[in-house]
């Protein structure tokens, strides 16, 4: 294929938010567009009007513009090409490919009813075989309601799949389907093809449901005289147990993930890992790595596994990597959201919120987890976790006793660096008599109320001289407050 001909198109319904199978389908599309220098048409397939939504259109566009994927013709609406839709099917019609059928939905209940037992029912040709051109052409002068069917020739219809290879269908296995309804709406199937001839689409990319809805569309370029797109369909996604992805599996749409504190760069590495494979045991790329890497051959046959604990993985290898000056008003929006006020002065261009999200990147796996992490280093006054108090503030007079010697050192020290606190804190264990780590725990539930953080020396540099020594001010006198009452 010639790169600079590629033209591939994601088409959703708006029926719906943006699901991980659709934003995969569309990832799938723009990556090979991007990677061969092609076209990536956005369309929105909105003829289905009772059902569609323009809320779920925004959502879908928005999750779209979240993931990076911009798309370079659209957006287009299905619905705008309803008179090309019906010209085609009448051009079909005129062909001699498709005719007048005037059976009514009773009808056809009652032959199906009929048929119960024997197999799928099939439309039986009836107005094909039972009534004269001339009597369906008056009949339709009339005003008779009626649809139009295209008929399946005889043979076999075959297309090479990029993905599945070989796939036949046998003619005589598909029934003479409905082209165009009685209202003069068209079938999803007609509407599809029309617009992909109309776009010049030289790729058709989408879920592998789509399969039995190929033959058909090949039978409508054919009929039509245009050129047959080549085909790629992409094995659908699973959960855990191996039944098809929905939401008694959790979230499966792509806005939630984001409500998550998932980053899109992640959301877009992990969708691209199912089902794709680089050729390689590397699993963490960039989106122009992704670009760079993409090719339609490393597509799986197999159906892939969503496994959230991998996305987590994933996002967590992001977030380290991500800048703190990006991330950083992230973690501020997600504290808004949680209705959490900060203290005057904090916003994201202090260095001290960018020295903090640095450190705390490291051990989250999404933007709320550095949010709630960094909870204790927003206020003055923190909450100490009773487990942590319990392990490591058990001897009361002791404990503060050592705190308040370590607070005086500190207190002294000419630079409040990394460094310079860890070599006054060991300094100051060796003249207890006692190890650094029966001074560092403890520490540790002094300035962050927990019994595990980041390393206590980034910690402290991290929270400051003044707000470091008012922390361990208020431990010691809690400490004292606690011997009391007992």
């Amino acid at each position: 294929m010639n790169a600079n001909s590629l033209r591939v198109r994601f088409a959703p319904s708006p029926t719906g938010f943006l699901h991980v199978g659709g934003a995969r389908t569309a990832l799938f599309n723009w990556l090979l567009a991007r990677n061969e220098g092609g076209v990536f048409i956005l369309r929105i397939e909105d003829t289905d009007r009772a059902r569609s939504d323009e809320a779920m259109t925004r959502a879908i566009l928005d999750g779209l513009q979240w993931l990076g994927l911009d798309w370079d013709e659209g957006p287009f609406f299905q619905g705008a090409g309803l008179e090309r839709h019906k010209a085609d099917a009448l051009r079909i019609f005129h062909a001699g490919a498709a005719y007048r059928c005037f059976c009514t939905p009773e009808q056809l209940e009652e032959r199906r009813a009929q048929a119960a037992g024997q197999g799928a029912f099939r439309y039986d040709r009836h107005c094909l075989h039972n009534m004269s051109v001339e009597e369906a052409e008056r009949r339709a002068t009339q005003g008779e309601a009626h649809t139009i069917r295209f008929r399946v020739p005889d043979g076999v219809t075959t297309w090479t799949d990029a993905v599945y290879g070989d796939i036949s269908f046998a003619n005589a296995d598909l029934e003479d389907f409905i082209i165009l309804r009685s209202d003069g709406t068209p079938i999803y199937n007609l509407a599809v093809v029309s617009d992909d001839v109309e776009m010049k689409i030289t790729l058709v990319m989408r879920g592998d449901d789509h399969i039995s809805n190929t033959p058909k569309q090949i039978l409508l370029y054919r009929a039509l005289d245009a050129a047959v797109p080549q085909f790629a369909h992409v094995p659908m996604i699973l959960g855990e147990d191996g039944k098809r992805l929905s939401k008694r599996h959790g979230a499966t749409a792509v806005g939630e993930y984001r409500q998550q504190g998932i980053l899109p760069q992640a959301m877009a590495n992990f969708l691209a890992l199912l089902g794709w494979s680089p050729g390689s045991d590397e699993e963490v790329f960039t989106i122009d790595e992704l670009i760079a890497r993409f090719r339609l051959d490393g597509i799986n046959r197999k159906s892939a596994i969503f496994d959230t604990r991998k996305l987590m993985w994933l996002n967590g290898q992001h977030l380290s990597r991500f800048p703190a000056e990006e991330l950083a008003p992230l973690v501020l929006d997600r504290l808004a959201e949680r209705g959490v006020v900060l203290p005057d002065g904090i916003d994201a261009e202090k260095p001290w919120l960018r020295r903090l999200v640095d450190l705390l990147k490291v051990r989250a796996r999404s933007i709320d987890e550095i949010a709630l992490q960094g909870m204790p280093y927003f206020h003055d006054a923190i909450e100490y976790t009773p487990a942590a108090v319990e392990k490591h503030w058990k001897n009361g007079a002791e404990v503060a006793s050592h705190l308040s010697a370590l607070r005086d050192d500190w207190a002294a020290v000419h630079r409040w660096d990394e460094s310079v606190l860890e070599q006054t804190l060991r300094s100051r264990a060796e003249l207890l008599d006692i190890g650094a780590g029966k001074l560092i725990h403890p520490l540790r539930v002094a300035v962050t109320g927990e019994s595990v953080s980041p390393g206590i020396f980034e910690v402290v540099q991290v929270l400051g001289r003044a707000r470091t020594l008012h922390r361990l001010d208020a431990a010691i006198e809690r400490l004292h407050a606690s011997r009391h009452e007992t």
